[in-house]
């Protein structure tokens, strides 16, 4: 199969589970012998504009007319059967899907997050979850300054959000969600639900696996108060305070929040702030881990981490809203803790470490789940199985099978799961 992914890449200087899928779905459809050709932008490459060039920027977010000639004169002349698009922000623009159609060729979009409904993509407010766009005009987002707490940086979006809104429901012939989670979220916010699939994504073999009981809690991700930063600290002073739980706290990352978390860490013995990790330090401080801690306040539409630490026999603790509850089951492959409590937290953290035997129960049951539903083969199964639906109804083929089929199934294990016990 002949597959052009689209995708604008985040920032180098910050962590981005985005780069991270796109990069592991074209190595694995390349391994599996598709042909993938990229057609990106780079956010990194907007220091180097001019500053003509840079104010620019924001009247290309809404629609990038050069971006649609380029594309769809490549789509002419290569003839893929499908384009995959990722993120097309700041740089790209939905004028991607406009030149899908303008080559006729069959376009398929993970939505990685919630930007559909809501400028900034996060459904959150002031650290509380937010709905006010959803459904409506996203004038509320603009009042509010949503996207870096700046009214004149959330205009762009918001305005792209209202003239595309469309484009994006009729141009694309299956969205990919990431979780069963933010697929309710999408049908209830109105997108058509016979082009809303789920997709979990998968994760690579880690090369190296938990052997022992594990040598410290870690955090790994974004250093930001959606990412529940703030309320670990929090929980952590608790435990501090109660004579800690006999093992540090490691944190990785990098974020708007590194200055506070550097200052935090300063002169403790049970944390380690240790910066930004590589892949390979990534996945070695996940081997040795008794948990990860996801507790992000925000509705997390998947959660990377989480499914890290499943691929190397480690549970997670995480906050029982969003995905994390169809990822995580409570009590069986980890914790799910009460969202936004830090009393709740504490608890799981003090629960996850005090029964050795328990948590590499855990752990086994963690990697059990990966291997049914987050790993390559599994992943490359429906990813190629959503490109073949949209190149049979772009034909006339049919809509394929119903995106309530059998790969929601197993997604929606877990959503019964507790919310008192226990992405990047």
């Amino acid at each position: 199969m002949r597959v052009l992914v689209v995708h604008n890449r985040y920032s180098s200087a910050q962590p981005s589970g985005e780069n991270k899928v796109v990069d592991q779905e074209v190595e694995l459809l390349r391994a599996a012998g598709h042909r993938v050709e990229l057609f990106e932008r780079r956010s990194d490459d907007i220091a180097a504009r001019s500053l003509p060039g840079k104010a620019a920027v924001p009247l290309l977010v809404p629609w990038n007319p050069a971006v649609r000639a380029e594309l769809a004169a490549r789509l002419r002349t290569e003839r893929p059967d499908v384009v995959h698009v990722h993120n097309v922000f700041p740089l790209l623009s939905p004028a991607v899907l406009a030149a899908c159609a303008d080559a006729g060729v069959p376009a398929v979009a993970t939505l990685h997050n919630y930007t559909q409904v809501c400028p900034p993509g996060t459904l959150q407010r002031d650290g509380r979850p937010c709905t006010e766009c959803v459904g409506s005009a996203p004038l509320p987002a603009v009042r509010h300054g949503c996207y870096r707490g700046s009214r004149l940086a959330t205009v762009p979006l918001a305005v792209s959000l209202s003239v595309n809104r469309r484009r994006w429901w009729s141009g694309v012939e299956r969205f990919f969600c990431i979780s069963a989670a933010q697929r309710d979220v999408l049908v209830r916010a109105g997108m058509p639900a016979e082009r809303l699939a789920v997709k979990h994504n998968f994760v690579p073999e880690p090369g190296v696996r938990r052997s022992g009981a594990g040598e410290h809690l870690l955090y790994l991700g974004r250093l930001a108060e959606a990412k529940g930063v703030r309320l670990l600290m929090a929980a952590w002073d608790g435990i501090a305070a109660s004579g800690g739980v006999g093992v540090p706290l490691v944190i990785a990352g990098a974020g708007p929040l590194e200055r506070e978390v550097t200052a935090w860490a300063a002169g403790r013995d049970d944390v380690r702030y240790v910066g930004l990790y590589d892949p390979a330090r990534c996945r070695e401080a996940i081997a040795r881990s008794v948990a990860v801690v996801a507790p992000s306040t925000w509705l997390e539409a998947f959660g990377l981490v989480v499914v890290e630490a499943m691929a190397a026999g480690v549970p997670a603790v995480a906050a029982g809203h969003g995905a994390f509850t169809e990822l995580v089951e409570d009590g069986m492959t980890g914790l799910l803790h009460r969202p936004g409590e830090p009393a709740s937290l504490a608890s799981c953290l003090r629960r996850i470490t005090a029964g050795q035997d328990r948590n590499q129960q855990m752990g086994q049951a963690a990697r059990r789940r990966y291997e049914q539903g987050f790993s390559p083969a599994v992943g490359l199964e429906r990813l190629v199985e959503g490109y073949r639906t949209a190149i049979a109804v772009r034909s006339g083929g049919g809509d394929g099978p119903p995106p309530s089929g059998n790969e929601n199934a197993g997604s929606r294990r877990g959503t019964r799961a507790g919310r008192d016990g226990g992405s990047r």
